[in-house]
């Protein structure tokens, strides 16, 4: 678990703990969106990343391991995001354990992921506790129009700002 620095500068945002969780091989504008749209929201953003075993589960290759994409992800964090209170947590299914102990209020999904968060909600009501309200931030477009995505940047089709790379003559 990696924690970061809290901020004191600025108004406080609207919750005190927001989650968010991706898998963070490449940073791309993608998902510096929505890691900008949770450290806007929250005082404090907790962030789940698969783990290496979990991450198979879910048909995804990273070509990183897990402690890889939290090295590269603490490091634009600390560049990005200087100050601001975070932790990182390893994820073994959607959720992990830190989102079922009541602190979290409010979950920053893509519209890719967002319907998740009925399942979510189900759990903490077994749980006994409140829902957590959902900011749905839009799949951030390449030039193209297509989401940008590790996959499409791995491809060569796009670089991480979703600007398109064009292809050599004869392919």
């Amino acid at each position: 678990m990696t924690v970061g620095s809290p901020s004191n500068r600025g108004p406080p945002p609207p919750w005190r703990t927001i989650a968010i969780g991706g898998t963070f091989d490449v940073i791309h504008k993608g998902h510096r969106t929505l890691l900008g749209k949770a450290f806007e929201s929250a005082r404090k953003v907790l962030i789940g990343v698969p783990s290496d075993g979990f991450v198979k589960t879910l048909g995804k290759s990273p070509r990183r391991s897990y402690a890889e994409r939290v090295d590269a992800l603490r490091r634009f964090l600390a560049e990005t995001f200087p100050r601001r209170e975070y932790v990182i947590q390893p994820l073994n299914d959607f959720f992990g354990p830190l989102f079922f102990t009541g602190e979290v209020q409010a979950l920053v999904v893509s519209d890719e992921t967002a319907g998740r968060v009925d399942l979510a909600n189900r759990l903490r009501a077994e749980r006994g506790l409140d829902p957590v309200d959902v900011i749905v931030v839009p799949r951030v477009l390449a030039d193209d129009g297509k989401p940008i995505s590790t996959t499409r940047i791995r491809r060569g089709e796009i670089d991480v700002e979703g600007h398109l790379i064009p292809s050599e003559p004869g392919t």
